[in-house]
């Protein structure tokens, strides 16, 4: 089941080599800007996946925000690896194969390897690879793990879960794989915040992960996961790898802080906690999300972002319409503000909204 053409070896991005190996094949690609890129997307000529628009470095004053969120948020979220690991460490015996989905989740998976093998002694390798909402996981990378992995071993891993979406995508990509090739794999998303209650996750809290506010400098360089003409029936999903941003690059760093605050946690006497939530209040939060916004005549889902994380990634790389908050006085909301402020979006105030924050893509 081996896949090797040339075209589909993996690279580390700008992670160290045993941290991940990204199953996903460099491209250049011609950048199209924000407005066209809606356009083409929301009247159906292109794919989301076919386009990226220009990512740019964030500003000093964006990355001192950063550095606040990370000051407030860094502790809850290395208890959430903690505890992530613990939940994958008692549903695998032997090796552990993490797959992590390219880009929120690698991060997270970069994390849980060292914590894994350093800490819980768990042989434990890394991947990164593509999946896109309608047009399901990148077989091509599956097939390269299975042929060295067994399927048994393989746990697939995100950031976070915002509506269930990708969550929903993975259950029913693994069902068409399976019936393709005969081979089942555990479908089950593990991620440190599952806000929809379609996984296993630690919390469903909608709190700050400070990497899901940064784009490729925290993500190994990468770019999202594209699927265009130029992927081939035997490549991996393609990426843009932005060597460029290397000088301004905090991969690495983030990955050594967060371990650094773990590795405390454990030191103080933290016990991680091996049981998973109940799904049954996420999802129950999750409808009450959709109504209210059908309520405000918004019954496109796709144009939802619900949560701090998501809400945040529409404002750095899609078109927005509108931010809706729960609280302005909240600090974890503080870049959120800042961004909104930046780009000319508008901002309302919901103290019954469920989650802390949401954005909404604008109809083009």
């Amino acid at each position: 089941m081996s896949v090797d053409p040339p075209d589909c070896l993996p690279f580390s991005g700008s992670y160290r080599p045993e941290d991940v190996r990204f199953l996903l094949k460099p491209l250049e690609i011609a950048f199209v800007d924000l407005s066209e890129k809606e356009r083409l997307i929301q009247t159906g000529q292109r794919h989301y996946s076919e386009l990226l628009s220009p990512e740019s470095l964030p500003s000093a004053h964006y990355l001192g925000l950063f550095e606040q969120a990370l000051a407030l948020n860094l502790g809850r979220m290395a208890q959430g690896v903690l505890d992530l690991a613990a939940m994958i460490a008692a549903r695998r015996s032997g090796s552990i194969v993490l797959v992590s989905l390219a880009r929120a989740g690698t991060p997270i998976g970069v994390a849980l390897r060292h914590v894994l093998e350093g800490d819980l002694r768990r042989p434990t390798v890394h991947y990164a690879i593509s999946i896109i909402r309608d047009r399901g996981i990148d077989r091509n990378a599956l097939r390269y793990i299975l042929a060295r992995h067994p399927p048994a071993d393989l746990v697939f891993v995100d950031g976070w879960t915002g509506k269930g979406v990708i969550a929903r995508e993975l259950k029913q990509a693994l069902a068409g794989f399976a019936e393709a090739t005969g081979i089942y794999l555990d479908d089950q998303l593990y991620t440190l915040s599952d806000l929809a209650g379609v996984g296993v996750a630690p919390t469903d809290e909608d709190y700050l992960i400070p990497s899901s506010i940064l784009n490729a400098t925290i993500s190994g360089l990468i770019s999202r996961s594209i699927l265009n003409e130029q992927i081939g029936p035997n490549d991996f999903h393609g990426c843009v790898y932005y060597a460029h941003f290397a000088p301004d690059d905090r991969s690495v760093w983030f990955i050594e802080l967060l371990l650094k605050e773990a590795r405390a946690l454990l030191g103080q006497g933290y016990r991680p906690n091996a049981q998973p939530i109940d799904p049954q209040g996420a999802q129950a939060r999750s409808r009450r999300l959709l109504e209210a916004m059908a309520r405000r005549g918004i019954r496109d889902a796709n144009r939802i972002k619900p949560g701090i994380g998501e809400a945040t990634r529409v404002l750095l790389r899609r078109l927005p319409e509108r931010v809706i908050i729960s609280d302005p006085a909240d600090p974890a909301l503080a870049h959120l503000l800042a961004l909104a402020d930046e780009k000319g979006v508008p901002l309302t105030v919901d103290p019954d909204l469920p989650y802390r924050a949401v954005s909404l893509i604008k109809e083009v």
